[in-house]
């Protein structure tokens, strides 16, 4: 999970009522503390690099630092519900993100997005989709972006079908540095028709 691009906005929300406000801010070196914190909790360990990859304090801000990501093309965000943090998100440029990641990518245009929620006991309420869509939203507010993709491994289950109610489609299998994956879109003609309809 290591990838991204600065964004001209740097702030969106989807309010569905008063008490449901998912909003993006861009992350700073204030929060990499909290974000180490978060990286340790079991539910996201499961998925980002496992019990061996458990990140120390040092590697966190060696590895977060706002500036050290936007040298990688990634862009880290911390979402917010109703003014409290609740997760980590980052965006990314696929084309030339390195390390075997995306290597046949030819679209400067396209974006690749990961994220979790902070607190296991947000999951299965439909905070991470809100998420998702809040970052979508933001991602196409920017007239270069052509597609978001996202690669949850074929056992996460809950990431998938998250994915899905937010509007991504399913591609099929990839392999990726981390191991196979359920390769995952939404293109902005999709992401538009789906605007248009509402």
């Amino acid at each position: 999970m290591s990838h991204i691009q600065r964004e001209t906005s740097c702030s969106y929300s989807i309010v569905t009522n008063s008490n449901d406000s998912v909003t993006l801010r861009l992350m700073t070196e204030h929060d990499l503390a909290m974000l180490y914190e978060w990286l340790n909790r079991s539910h996201i360990v499961e998925w980002w690099g496992g019990e061996e990859a458990r990140p120390t304090l040092a590697d966190v801000q060696e590895q977060y630092l706002p500036s050290v990501l936007a040298q990688e093309s990634v862009t880290p965000y911390i979402a917010m519900l109703n003014g409290e943090p609740i997760g980590y998100a980052q965006s990314y440029v696929a084309l030339g993100s390195g390390d075997g990641w995306w290597e046949e990518e030819t679209d400067p245009g396209v974006r690749g997005i990961d994220q979790s929620l902070a607190n296991a006991s947000q999951l299965g309420k439909g905070l991470g989709t809100k998420l998702v869509r809040a970052l979508v939203e933001l991602l196409f507010n920017d007239p270069e972006v052509t597609k978001i993709q996202t690669d949850p491994s074929p056992s996460n289950l809950r990431a998938i079908r998250c994915y899905e109610k937010a509007g991504f489609e399913r591609q099929g299998t990839v392999t990726t540095p981390d191991g196979p994956a359920v390769y995952m879109v939404q293109t902005r003609q999709a992401f538009e028709r789906t605007r248009s309809d509402a």
